[in-house]
């Protein structure tokens, strides 16, 4: 077994994971961020924006595993 079909392999797995830990992850940030707002509604434009910003940072990881894949994909 050479190193391009674990790439051809593991590459997908790979980013398969890190979506659904994502997707896992901003599922979880938007129901705390309700649940935060359902229980002080004055406070809402702060957990909107602390909320906006984790989301955008663990997008950040997804695009980065992506961009990873497309790397290393050219060595296949």
């Amino acid at each position: 077994m050479d190193y391009k079909m674990v790439l051809a392999f593991a590459l997908p797995i790979g980013l398969g994971i890190a979506a659904v830990g994502c997707a896992l992850a901003l599922g979880r940030a938007v129901a705390a961020a309700m649940e935060a707002t359902g229980r002080q509604p004055e406070a809402s434009m702060k957990i909107l924006i602390n909320m906006a910003t984790g989301c955008a940072f663990i997008e950040a990881i997804t695009i980065y595993a992506l961009v990873f894949v497309f790397a290393l994909s050219g060595k296949i």
